[in-house]
């Protein structure tokens, strides 16, 4: 007996089945709780977001061999061609900058921010290419910048177009954006725990389990893809940490008030320094910044770069009081220059060399009452790059995971913890400082607030609680009210002449007896949306009905009311 294949049966079947498989993903990536799902696309988009860090990160490894200064004296510096990096940088950076549009020129931790909260953290693709190229040019002109600074835009840039490129609902985008920031600081630092407590304590400002594992994935990835490159190196690992005694504390609390000062006074003045350069034109601002920072690199070439050179300066060379504390000034100068002046990069590297100098110094004078604290420098060192990132970021669990994770210690730990504390409260209370990121988006005019109701319903998708049991027909009166009735409760809908949908619904009339057919007209969204914007449509007359449809309105996937939205609200589940 013979038996006849249906080739066109199969294909029909295959092809059903990868949509079902499809839409089941989409009805997954749309809740929001944690899946594998989620989880895979998120260590995905993870591994090409760390290669696009690796890429940079190799870039700017290549060429700083060649333009690190290497002068250690103002008499060498002027002959150094290295100490006039900054002005040649200054003009490539304004040459990139023009040959893309002003659309795209914002860039760095602030922007992602604002666009994480404010647009389901879609960082547009265009700019990534000029985050790329200027940052570089910009560390390897020896700016006082970071290198987490263009980590983070281009982690959160790489997954949120990847994923928007896979049609995934806005609120997995979201997800996908953290992930790529976590991958991107951990394949930079190679710290993933603190990559993860970064992006929880300044790019998400709350705590979601679903969000939890793929950013560890994510971060785990990065710092994966940093140890094969690089090796599994600990940046910070050369600073001699020694474990104070107890009796110490009470000096470490009066470095708490001391560092406290330091970082509000410096959050203040590169505030200022940023607001009042906003409105400047851009070649200004960058030949301003450059001018400076070498001017600083004359006679102090340690204060440039990212924070490494001045680091290195408190721990191998034994500098006397009256240097370090140059060197302070002269990088606090070079930074604010810097940053507050539009150059693109991060603040982490620069705070951490500026909180190093504060550190040593503290530990310096320390010594001169109690020489009993002169084998602690390295700890002072420590503490006060930890001190430093946490206040002025805002990030105080993140900065203590990361020098943690930098200096391969756990003694630092609990001084560091003590420190921070007294430091938080002076500058947080004591001089009413914020976060510098949430500082700067006031000053660019960026918003980043997001009422509670907006911020719940932003975290599922509209294929959560959309009915997909709906009936659908061309406009015909005369059947309509047969369609009506035999619907059963199911939503019915009508595609009128001009191609509009409509809900249709039946009216009592009790004065004839007699029943009518009512049409409202409904808006529709496409399935990668949020219920949040199904909120806000239907909130302003607090009924009706929207559809769902998946590629265009010719394909209509479902129906939300505002009887099923409200009812989602009052559930708490958003």
């Amino acid at each position: 007996m013979q038996i006849k294949i249906n080739k066109a049966a199969i294909i029909h079947t295959k092809a059903a089945t990868r949509k079902y498989l499809r839409n089941e993903l989409r009805d997954k990536l749309s809740q929001s709780k944690i899946s594998v799902q989620l989880c895979a696309l998120a260590l995905l988009f993870a591994i090409i977001a760390s290669s696009v860090i690796i890429l940079f990160r190799l870039l700017l490894s290549w060429a700083q061999v060649h333009t690190i200064p290497e002068a250690t004296n103002f008499a060498s510096a002027v002959s150094d061609w290295r100490t006039y990096l900054p002005i040649v940088g200054a003009i490539l950076i304004w040459l990139f900058a023009g040959l893309g549009s002003k659309r795209y020129r914002r860039m760095g931790i602030a922007y992602v921010m604002h666009r994480f909260k404010l647009h389901y953290g879609k960082v547009p693709l265009q700019s990534a290419p000029g985050q790329f190229f200027q940052a570089l040019i910009a560390l390897i002109a020896n700016f006082s910048v970071g290198k987490e600074g263009p980590a983070i835009h281009l982690g959160a840039v790489s997954a949120s177009y990847l994923a928007e490129k896979f049609k995934l609902p806005d609120n997995s985008v979201r997800v996908m954006c953290a992930s790529g920031i976590a991958a991107g600081i951990a394949a930079i630092f190679n710290a993933p725990l603190a990559a993860v407590l970064f992006v929880f304590e300044v790019i998400v400002r709350e705590y979601k389990i679903h969000y939890f594992f793929p950013i560890m994935l994510s971060a785990i990835c990065g710092a994966l893809s940093s140890q094969l490159v690089f090796g599994n190196i600990h940046e910070y690992d050369l600073i001699t940490v020694t474990r104070i005694p107890l009796d110490h504390y009470p000096i470490l609390a009066i470095g708490g008030i001391v560092l406290g000062c330091a970082a509000a006074g410096f959050n203040h003045s590169l505030l200022k320094m940023t607001a009042i350069g906003q409105h400047w034109p851009l070649i200004y601002r960058l030949m301003i910044a450059a001018s400076i920072t070498t001017l600083v690199g004359l006679f102090l070439p340690q204060a440039l770069g990212s924070g490494d050179l001045a680091i290195q300066a408190t721990i191998i060379d034994s500098p006397s009081l009256m240097f370090l504390l140059a060197l302070l000034i002269g990088k606090i100068i070079a930074t604010i220059a810097a940053i507050g002046f539009g150059i693109p990069g991060g603040l982490i590297g620069p705070l951490y060399g500026i909180g190093a100098l504060i550190g040593a110094i503290l530990a310096l004078v320390s010594a001169m009452f109690f020489p009993s604290i002169a084998p602690y420098v390295g700890l002072y060192t420590v503490i006060g790059m930890t001190a430093m990132m946490g206040v002025c970021l805002s990030a105080p669990l993140a900065a203590l995971v990361a020098l943690l994770e930098l200096t391969n210690d756990a003694s630092i730990i609990l001084p560091a913890m003590f420190v921070t504390i007294p430091a938080f409260l002076i500058a947080y209370q004591g001089f009413n400082t914020s976060s510098v990121f949430l500082k700067q988006l006031d000053i660019m005019g960026l918003g980043y607030k997001v009422p509670p109701v907006n911020q719940g319903l932003q975290k599922k998708g509209v294929r959560a609680i959309m009915d997909k049991r709906f009936v659908i027909v061309n406009d015909n009166d005369e059947l309509l009210l047969e369609v009506m009735k035999r619907a059963e409760g199911r939503p019915v809908m009508v595609r009128n002449s001009e191609s509009q949908i409509e809900m249709l619904s039946i009216e009592m009339q009790s004065f004839e007896n007699s029943t009518t057919l009512s049409r409202q007209p409904m808006e529709g969204f496409s399935d990668t949306a949020t219920l949040n914007e199904v909120y806000e449509l239907l909130a302003i007359k607090r009924r009706g009905e929207v559809y769902i449809y998946h590629g265009n309105t010719n394909n209509i996937v479902g129906v939300i009311s505002w009887a099923t939205l409200w009812q989602e609200i009052r559930s708490g589940q958003v």
